[in-house]
């Protein structure tokens, strides 16, 4: 009987202003998810480590996720699924996305690779779905696919990667509050602006602009938000703080990842970035929040065999 474990990392999604159509994924952090091959046609999830999360096969977006090649494919196999989670839900880091990548690209190599890595995005959103109610690719793409990933359109789907500074850094600040991702897009204003619409259209030209031509201004002044970030900072504690902290040690910009509470800053300097990293840390230890803190390069390769 096959047996495969995949790494599956953590994504920022959005960046600014990309709003469910841009992310890119973290290295070092992420889910371990092994997967074995069953006698019989049953998906079980066998353990979870890490986070409290359901195990019933309907509820778990891994094995959703897994239900959704299976059925595409018109395969009958079961599996057995278990996850080492490196961040649990709520963080704001694609907790969920892991999961669903790691299990899907996990049982896509057991069967042989019917399907792309690009294929299985679908697939994986469909763990998202039921996790949020919303199938988004903005996570699941990113920590599928690696680098910096954009979803240009959602139907149909059209996913693909744009180049980026390899020497570019993300400074991660997780204040260890919850913020669910169903709340976090309901408080989304349901229409936004025309003039903030040409401002979001115009950050994001200029951001993936900045990101092809090495252009760490450009990206810098695009690294802004004008629909998620006014409502969400309010869900995050000292956010306001943390960002003009951070823009005043250096960082080329600031926002939110996901739906929060953890926030991130750009730089292309690794001095920077530790001065950036205990600045905003410190905003949270001295007002009583534990806080999870790091330095990531952007990584390249996404969820692979470990």
């Amino acid at each position: 009987m096959g047996k495969i474990k995949i790494f599956a990392p953590n994504t920022v999604s959005n960046v600014g202003c990309g709003y469910d159509v841009l992310g890119f994924p973290l290295e070092g952090l992420g889910d371990e998810v092994l997967v074995s091959e069953r006698e019989d046609s049953n998906l079980v999830i066998k353990d979870i480590s890490g986070a409290d999360l359901p195990i019933n096969s309907e509820k778990n977006v891994a094995t959703v996720a897994v239900q959704a090649l299976l059925s595409a494919s018109g395969v009958n196999r079961g599996f057995n699924i278990s996850i080492q989670k490196g961040i649990p839900p709520g963080s704001g880091l694609g907790s969920s996305a892991c999961s669903s990548v790691g299990a899907v690209f996990a049982v896509n190599e057991l069967l042989d690779r019917p399907f792309t890595k690009k294929e299985l995005v679908a697939f994986a959103m469909e763990g998202e779905r039921s996790s949020s109610g919303q199938a988004h690719a903005d996570n699941v793409a990113p920590s599928m696919l690696g680098g910096f990933t954009v979803i240009r359109s959602y139907d149909p789907l059209d996913v693909f990667n744009v180049p980026f500074p390899s020497e570019l850094l993300a400074v991660v600040i997780y204040p260890q509050v919850e913020v669910t991702t169903k709340y976090a897009k309901k408080i989304l204003p349901k229409e936004i602006s025309l003039k903030d619409g040409v401002q979001q259209w115009g950050n994001m030209a200029g951001l993936i602009s900045g990101l092809m031509s090495n252009d760490f201004d450009r990206i810098g002044r695009s690294l802004q938000d004008s629909v998620a970030e006014p409502v969400r900072k309010t869900l995050i504690p000292h956010y306001d703080e943390a960002k003009n902290t951070a823009l005043e040690h250096g960082a080329i910009g600031f926002n939110i990842s996901g739906s929060g509470p953890t926030s991130f800053a750009l730089t292309s300097d690794a001095e920077t970035a530790e001065s950036i990293k205990k600045a905003c840390s410190s905003i949270y230890e001295k007002n009583g929040i534990e806080v999870l803190s790091f330095i990531s390069k952007i990584n390249p390769e996404g969820a692979h065999i470990i």
